[in-house]
């Protein structure tokens, strides 16, 4: 897991006291939080919340409510596997899993050294290169057991 260090403590302080006063504020802090932090965990969720004397479940339930929010740290590489119907007959849902056992990352998680996050999405609208998979955005065709690890491998 990502540490918080005392910088970004200090940062997080800093954008609690710009803010403080500011109706309407808690999404913008949490998003210059999480630009400092990469991610929300529950201790600057609940330095936020003391900081803006918002409820603690108030700022979680917006940040688990929001997409672009995350309670874990992302890696330097994000791995979206297409399960859409064309991708998902073609050996999409086999390619996940090939992943996850390959690399020890669950659907949603991060590689304990950050290199990759891992996610599923329902379509990227590629069916006619199914399966599909999107590494950052770079989009890969007809992605199979054999060349996936080639793949990943382009990127460290």
């Amino acid at each position: 897991m990502k540490k918080i260090t005392l910088k970004m403590w200090k940062e997080i302080d800093r954008i609690i006291q710009r803010n403080k006063w500011k109706q309407g504020a808690l999404i913008p802090v949490l998003e210059e939080c999480q630009n400092v932090c990469g991610y929300l965990p529950l201790a600057v969720q609940e330095r936020i919340s003391k900081g803006l004397n918002i409820p603690g479940s108030t700022i979680y339930g917006v940040v688990t409510f929001y997409s672009f929010f995350t309670m874990v740290p992302k890696g330097r590489h994000t791995i979206k596997v297409c399960l859409g119907t064309a991708c998902y007959v073609r050996g999409g849902k086999g390619n996940l899993d090939y992943i996850m056992d390959e690399f020890g990352v669950e659907r949603g998680g991060t590689m304990g050294d950050l290199r990759f996050s891992l996610d599923s999405v329902r379509c990227i609208g590629a069916c006619g290169m199914a399966p599909a998979m999107v590494v950052d955005d770079d989009t890969y065709a007809q992605v199979s057991r054999a060349n996936v690890i080639e793949i990943l491998d382009r990127y460290k």
